[in-house]
């Protein structure tokens, strides 16, 4: 499986306790399936930067991953996925028992869902319906760095 990470510079050697631990699958390295998606990121955090949009690219032996670890994949933006990112951006650690999440981003589509909810606007019916309008894009969290050094392998950087 080829994966895309998104930056300002050439992630050779990922650490997964780079990032941060209140982001949606909690503190590890975030990859996605899309290049796109990838690429997005890149700009907003090169714009925010002033720096140059880059994306690392990484083979995955995903297969072998996921049979070797702790393993949680969200589907879709339902109450899993919902209650398990308010949890992790509230700074509670639903992901510490895993070494691999996998679903979708809470991005600029659907994270005024999540905050509306969080703050209590929006009742968890409400934030349910409104999200299940949106179909899943794709990040991949690796939060074992003995995962990352097994089983992924950086491939090439492209710089935008």
């Amino acid at each position: 499986m080829i994966l895309y990470h998104g930056g300002t510079e050439a992630v050779r050697r990922p650490d997964c306790k780079a990032g941060r631990p209140d982001l949606d699958f909690g503190q590890g390295f975030y990859a996605t399936l899309l290049q796109d998606q990838a690429e997005g990121f890149a700009k907003r955090k090169a714009r925010d930067r002033k720096a140059l949009p880059t994306i690392s690219v990484y083979e995955f032996d995903y297969e072998s991953a996921i049979k070797d670890c702790a393993y949680l994949n969200f589907e879709f933006y339902d109450e899993a996925w919902l209650d398990f990112v308010v949890a992790s951006r509230s700074g509670l650690k639903p992901w510490a028992k895993y070494d691999i999440i996998e679903g979708g981003v809470a991005n600029d589509r659907v994270i005024d869902t999540v905050e509306l909810y969080t703050i209590g606007i929006l009742d968890k019916a409400s934030a349910l319906g409104r999200l299940s309008e949106h179909q899943p894009n794709h990040q991949i969290c690796i939060l074992s760095q003995a995962i990352l050094d097994k089983y992924l392998k950086f491939v090439d950087v492209i710089e935008l």
